[in-house]
Order: structure tokens, then C-alpha cells, then sequence
């Protein structure tokens, strides 16, 4: 089986979270600048397959775009663009950067290291991953 890869994606930063290939665990990948997003992305595919790109669709809670929606669509148009032999699917990202510095607290990281936003990036990816995969 192929990978799940999953982007959260910010105008400054990009975490990135995929599975294992039996698509059971979603691990995070990294981190990038989000104007270097295609340039990974090219450079991961090539040694590993993807079969659903899945990326956060930022929305208020009312359901109305945030100031983040448009960068997030310029950027699925773009991933679409460059790789369209694989599905691209948004999934609800509300909640996830918040949940991800709880996990930071849960887990016991000091808080300098609770600070680093692109740590928050990639476990925001990674929880949005995660639920992605559950039933």
C-alpha cells in the first residue's frame, strides 16, 4: 500500500504528517517553509509513493473562511498542478494547532520547546492525520 501525506498548511510554515505504508500510524514527517512546499514535495515523492494528499481546510467555527483560506487554496492549486495523478482531499482542520500544544503540555515538553511553532506545525498535521484515518 501507499502513503497518506497531510499538510497543514500556513502562510509561513507547512507541517507535513504521513502514514506508515499500511496506512494504520500517522507519524510527523517535518516541517517547512511554505514557499519551499512543491520543492519537497517533488523531492519526497520521488522515493516515496502517495496515494491521498489530504490538507486542512481552514474554516471559523461558524463555517466562514478565515484570512488563512485563500493561501491554503492558492496552495491546493498549485499541489494540484504539479501532481495530478494523486487525489488531493481537505478535511476540517479546527482545533488541530490547539490540540497539538496540548499534546506538547500532555507529553511533558518544557515550554521552550512548547514555543516552537513549526513542532506545533508537524503534531497539527500529524493529529489531523490521525483523525483522518479513524473510523
Amino acid at each position: 500500500m501507499a502513503r497518506i501525506l497531510a499538510i497543514d498548511y500556513g502562510k509561513k510554515r507547512t507541517g507535513l504528517a504521513v502514514t506508515d505504508p499500511l496506512q494504520i500510524i500517522a507519524t510527523g514527517l517535518t516541517t517547512v517553509e511554505s514557499y519551499k512546499l512543491i520543492a519537497f514535495l517533488k523531492e519526497y515523492l520521488k522515493n516515496e509513493t502517495v496515494e491521498l494528499i489530504i490538507i486542512g481546510e481552514p474554516k471559523n467555527l461558524d463555517d466562514s473562511d478565515t484570512h488563512a483560506t485563500p493561501f491554503v487554496n492558492q496552495a491546493i492549486e498549485n499541489i494540484k498542478k504539479e501532481f495530478p495523478q494523486i487525489p488531493l482531499k481537505m478535511v476540517d482542520e479546527r482545533f488541530t494547532s490547539k490540540m497539538a500544544s496540548r499534546a506538547m503540555v500532555d507529553m511533558g515538553m518544557k515550554k521552550k520547546q512548547r514555543q516552537d511553532k513549526a513542532l506545533i506545525d508537524q503534531i497539527a498535521a500529524t493529529i489531523m492525520l490521525q483523525g483522518y484515518l479513524e473510523p
